[in-house]
């Protein structure tokens, strides 16, 4: 950085030059004597009065006066040897100060305002790091100094996924999906982070990042690898295993990690036979729903109504939905695989399902106005809708 200051004070001396130039032509010069000056009146006036008298205008005697009245006022107006200074003292102090101020002032802001770390890392990054905590450092600070460079946020999340800190790649994939644009890669890393860093607990929040991932590309690899690992774990293995082969289709013939995905997937599937996988095979569930009484005078035969699925220990997707209204009421149907809003997530892939109702004027599936919940036996299932719905 030594040339860097090096031009910037050649340049704040070519302002102070600048700035202090009228100060130097405006040093104070000797002027002309005041009795010079009145020697020369004098004999300006002396001369003219020469001329009156030779003309005949002015006679001896009246001359005479004239003459040692010239000298009189000559001698009363020559006090001393006096200078008048061309320049005021006030304007030289002023204009001092201001030359020192103005350069200080430009480096102060500069200092604050200015883009001094910029450069000093843009120069530190034209050379190869010398480690990995160097060239980590180099990222965090390049984060820092450009926070809306999305590649930038996105590289330093990366990383600090490789070496297990989720918790604190959370907040930089969240910042990088807002400046990139929500990309569907890059919210199913940003979900994939939030689950480790809820110690693999899965979440609302999470399935929304993942459902939005994979409406915008079904086939996002994260997303789908996500699912997969978290039914694993939560041993709904026809779910794992449809989960992995939906991403292994994706995946180019020679690409390795099909591979990994064909042992996961051959592990989910001797889970499942081992557990009597054949339980699952079609699964389908008989629902009856009905609208209570005390309800019957607060809809309209055209509310819709939405009957569904979820798993009791899984995602919070609904497994199974059907749309219904009202008037249709009261109804028995059949809810099953066929039904499911995602493919790789079926009844047939879980245990344990709980089945609910909602009645929502607007036609929206996630909110309404009114809820019912159901008795089940076996998979046979009677919902009533009966209770107003609570929003938190």
């Amino acid at each position: 950085m030594t040339d860097f200051w090096v031009v910037a004070m050649a340049l704040l001396l070519a302002v102070g030059a600048l700035l202090g130039w009228p100060l130097m032509v405006s040093r104070r010069r000797p002027a002309a004597p005041r009795d010079t000056v009145n020697v020369q009146v004098y004999e300006e006036r002396l001369a003219g009065l020469r001329e009156e008298h030779e003309a005949g205008r002015l006679e001896d005697e009246a001359w005479e006066a004239a003459k040692v009245e010239a000298a009189k006022a000559l001698l009363a107006d020559v006090p001393g040897q006096q200078t008048v200074p061309l320049a005021r003292r006030n304007g030289r102090w002023l204009l001092g100060l201001v030359m020192v101020l103005v350069p200080a002032a430009a480096i102060a802001l500069y200092l604050h305002f200015g883009a001094l770390s910029r450069l000093e890392l843009a120069r530190e990054l034209a050379t190869p790091a010398r480690s990995p905590e160097q060239a980590l450092s180099r990222l965090e600070r390049t984060v820092q100094a450009q926070p809306d460079a999305p590649d930038a946020v996105f590289l330093l999340a990366r990383t600090y996924m490789a070496q297990n800190r989720a918790a604190e790649a959370v907040p930089l994939f969240a910042q990088a999906a807002q400046l990139a644009g929500r990309p569907p890669a890059l919210l199913g890393q940003w979900a994939q982070a939030l689950y480790f860093a809820a110690s693999r607990q899965w979440s609302a929040s999470i399935q929304a990042l993942v459902d939005e991932a994979l409406q915008g590309d079904p086939n996002e690899s994260t997303s789908l690898g996500l699912l997969g690992i978290a039914a694993f774990e939560g041993k709904h293995w026809a779910a794992a295993a449809a989960y992995w082969a939906r991403l292994q289709a994706g995946l180019a013939p020679n690409d390795p990690t099909r591979d990994t995905l064909q042992a996961g997937i051959d592990r989910a599937r001797h889970a499942l036979e081992e557990e009597g996988g054949a339980q699952v095979q079609g699964r389908r569930l008989n629902v009856t729903v009905k609208l209570a009484p005390s309800v019957a005078t607060h809809v309209s035969p055209q509310d819709t109504v939405f009957v569904f699925a979820r798993a009791a220990d899984g995602p919070p997707v609904p497994l199974a939905v059907k749309r219904l209204r009202v008037a249709d009421l009261p109804t028995t149907l059949v809810l099953s695989d066929a039904d499911a809003m995602q493919p790789a997530l079926k009844l047939s892939g879980f245990g344990e399902v709980h089945v609910m109702a909602r009645v929502s004027r607007a036609g929206q599936p996630l909110h309404g106005e009114w809820v019912g919940a159901a008795t089940h036996s076996g998979d046979t299932y009677t919902l009533t809708i009966d209770s107003p719905e609570t929003r938190p």
